[in-house]
């Protein structure tokens, strides 16, 4: 499959089953990410293009918003559930909306919740001007894989070989390595080397030499294909996209939802990625990306409209009821920004006392305005049908 002109090296490597014995084969390390662009043809500068001016558009709609954190933790919760879906970690996204983040319900969703919790982190550590290094990726990573059975092993690039995927016309009962799609490079300095160049190279300012949308297509392909930890490659990856494209100053807020368009992608999000390793393919990889980018900006521009219509529409019927408190209003916003909350959480961010809290939630309940998740729970949580509908709409 990998043809000569292949953006890197087939190294040997060799290991032992515990059942089958010793085995040997090769793994691809990818070659340090160039500083000017690929060569592209004129359909792929338009897909880049048009995946610019649609991040724009995003852009400007979230520079607009009086509040533009307001929707961060929404759309969060939503990338989460699909960036854990395209690894085979599967949870309904209205219960992973509705999920209380402290004792999440079942190991599906604690590990959905994790990258809520590594990815408020990320943009936090981002924010204060912490630079992105291997070490800030590897703690992220042991955040990712809190409460997993991996948890041990994780927060440090990796010190075993791994594989991905398997190929469907592989021997099942052979030595699994020989099985696997893609064998990504072996642990080692050569490794850890690469992504401190990884990361190095991410920081580097490419204006004028590769257009943002390639750099995070670029910086994408190459994690994916080191692939330095044990688990959470995928999902960290996916990360890292929003996270370039803040470096760059395409995005200012991080609301953009990557994965639900490559999630429904995944064989050909996949077979792009393998197609850059094995011929050098980054045309097709890199329009692939783009177009992405471009539909999940709009999706995400959209959402973002709906949320805001949906809170004006909130507002109209608190203001149509006997109520009159400002609080009221600020519930409703707390609603927007909190997919599933408890009093408590309403007490503390309005900062008014758990009766004054309580009585409110009671009052926008009566109004419509919010439901309760299970009313038989210990701890009620409460969320607006409103927000779930239009977080759960395609």
């Amino acid at each position: 499959m990998f043809v000569k002109g292949a953006p890197g090296a087939l190294v040997p490597i060799s290991g032992t089953d515990p059942t089958l014995g010793a085995w040997t084969h090769r793994a691809f390390v990818p070659d340090p990410l160039a500083l000017s662009m690929p060569a592209l043809t004129p359909e792929t500068f338009l897909a880049v293009s048009e995946a610019r001016a649609a991040l724009a558009a995003l852009d400007s709609t979230a520079r607009q918003l009086p509040n533009p954190t307001l929707l961060r933790m929404p759309t969060l919760r939503r990338e989460a559930q699909s960036t854990s879906a395209l690894e085979g970690t599967y949870a309904p996204l209205a219960d992973v909306l509705t999920a209380d983040e402290d004792s999440p319900a079942s190991a599906e969703l604690t590990e959905v919740l994790n990258y809520v919790r590594m990815a408020t982190t990320g943009y936090d550590r981002v924010a204060e001007g912490r630079r992105l290094t291997p070490s800030l990726i590897s703690d992220l990573q042991g955040i990712l894989m809190r409460g997993t059975p991996l948890e041990s092993v994780s927060g440090r690039i990796r010190d075993g070989q791994v594989v991905v995927g398997r190929r469907p016309s592989a021997d099942p009962f052979g030595f699994p390595v020989h099985a696997a799609r893609f064998v990504p490079s072996p642990a080692g300095l050569p490794l850890e080397a690469g992504v401190r160049d990884l990361t190095d190279w991410m920081l580097t300012d490419h204006t004028g030499r590769i257009d943002p949308v390639v750099v995070a297509a670029m910086s994408h392909y190459q994690f994916e294909t080191l692939h330095p930890f044990r688990d959470g490659n995928g999902r960290l990856g996916r990360f890292l996209v929003v996270i370039q494209l803040l470096l760059t100053g395409v995005l200012s807020e991080p609301t953009l939802t990557v994965s639900p368009w490559f999630e429904a992608r995944r064989t050909e999000y996949y077979d792009h990625l393998l197609g850059v390793s094995a011929r050098g393919d980054w045309d097709s990889f890199v329009r692939f990306f783009a177009s992405g980018l471009q539909a999940a900006a709009h999706q995400t521009r959209e959402q973002m409209i709906a949320l805001v219509k949906t809170q004006g529409e909130l507002k109209e019927i608190v203001c149509s009821s006997r109520l009159r408190a400002d609080t009221a209003h600020a519930l409703v916003d707390l609603a927007i920004a909190n997919p599933s909350f408890t009093v408590r959480r309403v007490q503390a961010e309005l900062a008014i006392s758990y009766g004054r809290a309580n009585a409110l939630v009671a009052q926008l309940t009566e109004l419509g305005v919010l439901a309760v998740v299970d009313a038989q729970a210990y701890v009620r949580r409460f969320y607006s049908p409103q927000v779930l509908g239009v977080l759960t709409s395609n």
